[in-house]
Order: C-alpha cells, then sequence, then structure tokens
C-alpha cells in the first residue's frame, strides 16, 4: 500500500513537472485600483436589483494577491516606471521606459520571450506607443519620446500589435526623418486599419498593427490618441469581447508559443477625469478580454497561464462618500463621457455668442437626465447655474485641468453631481500609491498569492515558462 502511494505520488508530482506553460496572457488595467473592480461588480449588481457583487470574470480566477506600485523615484508611480516594473521586474524613475534610473537597459518579459522563439502580441485601447505597452519594447529616458519610442516599435520582431495607432508617426517639427507607419512597413509590418480591413489582408501577413479605422486620423501627419470610451458607444471591432479573440487567433496561428499582453488603458484616462459612470464601462470592457482569454484557458487547462494585475490606481477612487449608503446604479443615467458632455458644452459656446441656460440645461437632460429622473437640490442647481454665469463671461475657457484634457468647469460641476449622488468619490486627479490587486489562473498561477511588489510579477511569469 505504502509503495502504491509512493509511486502515485511520484506520478503526480512527475505530471506537474511535465506541464509545459505555451500561452502567456499578461492582462494590466491602467489605473485600476481594487474600487474600480468592486464598483463595476456592486454596479451590475445592483442594475439586476441586488445588494452585493456580480462577479466579473478577473474575479474568478482562484489565486489572488495585491501589489505595491511605488517608483524608484517616489511612492506615486506613473506609467512608464510602473509598466516597466511589471514589464522587466526592475523599478526605474518616473518618466522613465526600460531603463533602470542609472539608464542601464532594461529586457522586456516579452523580449526575453520572443528571443525564445515564442510570437509576441501586445493590445490596447490607447496608443500603442503609450507609457504601458512601450515598457514591453522601448528604452528610452523620458516616456514622451514618442518618435523614438515607435522607431523602436518597428524593430522588436514582435509579431501583433492593435491599439489607436501613434501618438507621432511623423518626425518632431523642424527634423527631418521617415514617417513610422512607412518605416513599419520597410521592417515587414502590415497596417490594418480595423478587423475587417486585417481580414483582407491576414493571409499573406507574417507581423501585424492593427490600428482604429478612425479615416479622420492622417497616417502621414496626425497621431492617434486612444479609443472612443466604451459609454459612448464604441464600435463593437474596437471592443475588448472582438479583438482579444482576433488576437489570440492571430498569434495561434503563427506560433506553437506565444505572449500576449493586453492593457485597459481607457480606465486610467476615465480616473483622471473623475468619470464614475465611464471608469465603470472600461473596467467591464477590460473584462471582456479576460473573458476571452478564460475561454482560450478552458480549451488549453495545461498550457496557459493568465495573471490580471494593474500598473497604479488612479483617482483615489473611494464607494461611499458621506452616509452609509451606495447607489451606483445611479450612473446609468449618464449617457455619454465627460470629455464628450465636455466637447459640447464648449462647442455650445463657440456657436453662440451668449448660449441660454435652458441651452445648457437641454444637454444636460439629455446627457445626464438632469430635471428628467435626476432630481436636483438647491444647492446642486446653483451651483449649476453660477458654474454657467462665470462661462458666459469668460466665453467658454476651460479653467479645470485634468492629466489629459482641460475640463470646462460647468462639466466638472455637473459630472461631480451624478458622482456624488451615486456616492462615488474621488481624491485626486491623478494617480495615488494604493495597492493593486493581481489575479491569477493556470500552470504557476498558484505563486500569484499574498502580499507582492510589481516586480515580482514578471519573475514569476518567467518562472511559469521556464525561459529564464
Amino acid at each position: 500500500m505504502k509503495r502504491f502511494l509512493y509511486l502515485l505520488v511520484c506520478l503526480c508530482i512527475s505530471l506537474y513537472v511535465s506541464a509545459e506553460v505555451k500561452y502567456v496572457f499578461y492582462l494590466i488595467g491602467d489605473g485600476m485600483g481594487a474600487n474600480q473592480v468592486l464598483a463595476a461588480e456592486m454596479y451590475l449588481a445592483e442594475l439586476d436589483g441586488q445588494i452585493g457583487r456580480k462577479q466579473l470574470n478577473m474575479t474568478q480566477l482562484p489565486y489572488s494577491g495585491q501589489a505595491a506600485t511605488f517608483s524608484k523615484s517616489n511612492g506615486i508611480t506613473d506609467s512608464a516606471a510602473a509598466g516597466t516594473a511589471l514589464a522587466t521586474g526592475s523599478k526605474t524613475n518616473n518618466g522613465t521606459l526600460g531603463l533602470t534610473a542609472d539608464g542601464d537597459t532594461l529586457t522586456s518579459i516579452a523580449e526575453k520571450l520572443k528571443a525564445q522563439g515564442w510570437g509576441v502580441g501586445l493590445l490596447t485601447t490607447v496608443a500603442i506607443d503609450h507609457a504601458t505597452p512601450a515598457a514591453f519594447y522601448a528604452n528610452v529616458k523620458k516616456r514622451d519620446s514618442y518618435y523614438e519610442i515607435g522607431t523602436q516599435l518597428a524593430l522588436t520582431g514582435f509579431d501583433f500589435f492593435g491599439g489607436a495607432g501613434l501618438h507621432r508617426p511623423a518626425p518632431p517639427e523642424g527634423t527631418t526623418g521617415f514617417n513610422l507607419y512607412d518605416y513599419a512597413e520597410e521592417h515587414g509590418y502590415t497596417i490594418a486599419r480595423g478587423i475587417e480591413d486585417a481580414e483582407l489582408k491576414r493571409a499573406e501577413t507574417k507581423k501585424l498593427i492593427l490600428i482604429q479605422p478612425n479615416e479622420a486620423i492622417d497616417r502621414r501627419k496626425k497621431g492617434s490618441g486612444n479609443f472612443p470610451y466604451m459609454i459612448d458607444g464604441r464600435p463593437e471591432e474596437l471592443q475588448y469581447k472582438t479583438l482579444t479573440p482576433y488576437a489570440i487567433n492571430f498569434l495561434k496561428e503563427r506560433h506553437d508559443r506565444f505572449f500576449l499582453m493586453i492593457e485597459g488603458g481607457m480606465i486610467d484616462y476615465a480616473c483622471h477625469g473623475r468619470d464614475g459612470a465611464a471608469a465603470i464601462q472600461e473596467t467591464l470592457d477590460f473584462d471582456d478580454a479576460v473573458g476571452a482569454t478564460l475561454a482560450f484557458y478552458h480549451e488549453h487547462p495545461d498550457e496557459t497561464l493568465i495573471v490580471v494585475t494593474a500598473d497604479h490606481e488612479t483617482g483615489g477612487m473611494a464607494l461611499g462618500n458621506s452616509d452609509y449608503t451606495l447607489n451606483l446604479k445611479h450612473l446609468q443615467h449618464q449617457h455619454c463621457s465627460k470629455w464628450v458632455l465636455n466637447d459640447e458644452l464648449t462647442n455650445l459656446f463657440k456657436d453662440k455668442k451668449k448660449p441660454t441656460w435652458q441651452q445648457v440645461r437641454a444637454i444636460l437632460e439629455e446627457r445626464l437626465d438632469f430635471y428628467n429622473g435626476v432630481e436636483l437640490s438647491d444647492k446642486e442647481e446653483a451651483d449649476l447655474k453660477a458654474a454657467f454665469q462665470k462661462a458666459v463671461k469668460s466665453k467658454g475657457k476651460r479653467p479645470y485641468k485634468a492629466m489629459y484634457k482641460n475640463v470646462d468647469a460647468l462639466c466638472n460641476i455637473a459630472v461631480g453631481i451624478l458622482d456624488r449622488q451615486a456616492k462615488v468619490g474621488w481624491t485626486s486627479y491623478s494617480h495615488t500609491a494604493s495597492a493593486v490587486p493581481v489575479f491569477a489562473i493556470g500552470q504557476g498561477a498558484e505563486q500569484f498569492t499574498g502580499w507582492m511588489d510589481n516586480t515580482d510579477i514578471a519573475p514569476k511569469i518567467l518562472n511559469a515558462t521556464a525561459e529564464h
């Protein structure tokens, strides 16, 4: 009997050891702290008339932990330093990509696996030369060196890039150089605008750069920003429920092993703007990416590792701002992002020499259900009207500045009212030092439990692949 048990244990150990990770999914919710995840779950539950959580895909993964996010230079990190930590396992200064604080070159997990013959893909909802995706291939002192980053992108040999496009495809003004889309094509990449275009070119394509099908973006001059917000009606082909399976299939058709990093970049943008409704919708879109990787995992459970985390928390999002109540379903009254509302109000002041309160009110009724489902207190209405009067005097100038866009004070107050009524609070327009969640499933997933540093994650993934 003892001999039988001994042989059984040996057999189990041998099976475990022989398991080979061939598919790695590394999902990074930019700006996604624990409260962004919980807000999305509780929002869904409230819509169903329940108090509690309607679990997301990521929170159903069997292993979980938390990661600290401080950088080499500060307790609060930026996306460049955090991305570098997640990509390379090394701390660096804020603003730096792929270099140590002393300027030494770092090698990312994506580059290491590519050197071992793996297929590599990077997918994001923002520009593909933005800080988080760039941390997996670029080595620059300043994260806003977009032209240099784009040049390095073309030299990676990575198989798949997906996102909004490039921030700076043309040489900096006053300098000579080449267009980065042309440069990428010279290095074997096919540029496709949307999945339909990619399908037409797919058969003969070895390396693909898939960008949004927005003809208003001139590939020769103007740079790309990001996808439209989900709350603004993002087309299905730019949603993760569609993009993620496409990226997976592209890589699997060409490689027997692959690594795919997926960034939920717009969570960060929404939280920088203190836009609770948009942040929840971006988190749900990102969770669709997790769902797509889980579907793949269930087909290849012995060969797949999925790790979900964030680079940092943004906004200091709080669930509860006054009494013992939460009313997240109230955010369903918001029908566009803060940025779309901001543009509509700004354009009103541009188009009308002296817009009326009734014209402003009509926009607020349409976009936030104010006066039509959302009741305002006397103080809330007084604050809106006071902001309107100031906007009239200043001719619609935008006095508040969020991270990525100036915001009209009237818009800031209006969306703030809805957030406060939903009992969502914010401490910052920027990043915080809050720990971020880590979720995992698959071969080697048991490593991702407890308290860890963001620099621990990439080495743990490499340990699971045995490519180190």
